[in-house]
């Protein structure tokens, strides 16, 4: 099930993000970067704001009543931003992920995007893999952001994928 996040999901998806979030930096980044106590507040208020925030959505997968995905997207003028997106390692390969990227999809086109884009760590060739076969390419004007690289994807009209 692909549900809105409330307030109620804050604990689970810093405690998912934090976990997914080490697959991909851990051996890339120190430890505290992307699981100490000071990063983990960082994200924790992040995912606070987002959540109350008018201008973006976050978005939760749930199995068996458990947080297993989360989204979290803007969209201003015709764009979206997609800012995070994680599943639980524990949920790679079981679908989850498209289940994610197809409610995104189907949100943007209700919201009239035309266009998206996200960025994905150079290293999490995993990721990459996935968003290639979601339909994300290399931004051909800004293929780079610092160590991440930056993909787009056309978002098409209502009832295409």
């Amino acid at each position: 099930m692909i549900r809105t996040a409330t307030a109620a999901d804050l604990d689970a998806i810093v405690t998912l993000h934090t976990e997914a979030r080490a697959t991909y930096y851990r051996g890339h980044l120190p430890e505290e970067e992307y699981a100490g106590a000071a990063e983990v507040a960082r994200s924790r208020d992040g995912w606070a704001g987002a959540i109350g925030r008018d201008d973006a959505t976050v978005l939760c997968a749930e199995r068996d009543g458990a947080l297993v995905g989360i989204a979290a997207y803007s969209v201003r003028e015709g764009s979206a931003h997609l800012s995070q997106f994680h599943v639980s390692p524990a949920h790679w390969r079981e679908g989850v992920g498209s289940a994610l990227h197809i409610a995104c999809v189907a949100d943007w086109q209700r919201h009239g995007v035309t266009e998206a884009r996200l960025e994905v760590f150079a290293p999490n060739t995993g990721a990459q893999a996935f968003y290639s076969a979601c339909g994300w390419t290399p931004d051909p004007d800004r293929p780079r952001s610092g160590d991440h690289l930056v993909l787009c994807r056309a978002v098409p009209p209502a009832g295409q994928r």
